[in-house]
């Protein structure tokens, strides 16, 4: 018996069972974003709240796959990469989906009814990190388009940049405009949470790249 053969019996049947885990979570991220991107431009409170609701439902199904991701880990001997990665991977994708139903749910238990400029701007940015994080791991199944998952993580660190910038800029308004300490308080928690979304999509990026290093 050959050594690749002695390999392949040690492997799972479905020896690509996590991609599809984390390609779930990945779109499951992105439609939570989506959401949200639309939620903070309704003008119709009940239809935010409900909005809302549905961000809420996608987070628990986030949480079932990342769990699903863990019960596989203690499943398998044989991992398409290092088990360290697959667990940072989606523990990463899994704070993305944790932070932006943390935004939503900030903005619907403080009553928020004006989703100023800064609010949609970076509620966009977690949309946009979000997308080009759910492209980067369906590359991850073959590691042939290395180059694809190198530009969308690339893209990513961009992203959280400008989210940086925008969040820096609203802070700063904040304190210069806002005479309500208690609205001040309010929005600033929301801006927090959605800047820290694209940290956690940068945070995913990271251990993608990490992933392409030990695997070229």
């Amino acid at each position: 018996m050959s050594l690749n053969s002695i390999f392949q019996y040690f492997v799972p049947k479905d020896k690509k069972i996590f991609f599809p885990l984390f390609e779930q979570a990945a779109n499951n991220v992105v439609t939570m974003a989506t959401i949200l991107v639309e939620a903070v431009n309704s003008n119709n409170p009940a239809t935010r709240e409900e909005l809302f609701k549905q961000i809420d439902k996608l987070e628990n199904k986030g949480d079932e796959i990342t769990h699903q991701v863990h019960l596989e880990l203690g499943k398998n001997f044989i991992t398409p990469f290092d088990r360290e990665d697959i667990h940072a991977l989606a523990s990463a994708i899994d704070d993305v989906a944790d932070y932006i139903q943390g935004a939503a749910n900030r903005m619907s238990l403080y009553r928020i009814d004006d989703y100023n400029e800064h609010i949609r701007k970076l509620s966009e940015l977690t949309l946009q990190a979000s997308i080009d994080l759910e492209k980067a791991v369906r590359e991850l199944k073959d590691l042939k388009n290395v180059r694809n998952i190198a530009d969308s993580c690339i893209r990513i660190n961009s992203v959280e940049n400008q989210a940086d910038y925008v969040f820096d800029r609203a802070v700063a308004d904040l304190f210069l405009y806002e005479k309500d300490a208690i609205r001040l308080i309010k929005y600033k928690e929301i801006l927090s949470a959605l800047e820290t979304a694209t940290d956690m999509c940068e945070d995913a990026a990271d251990v993608m790249e990490s992933i392409l290093v030990k695997n070229a």
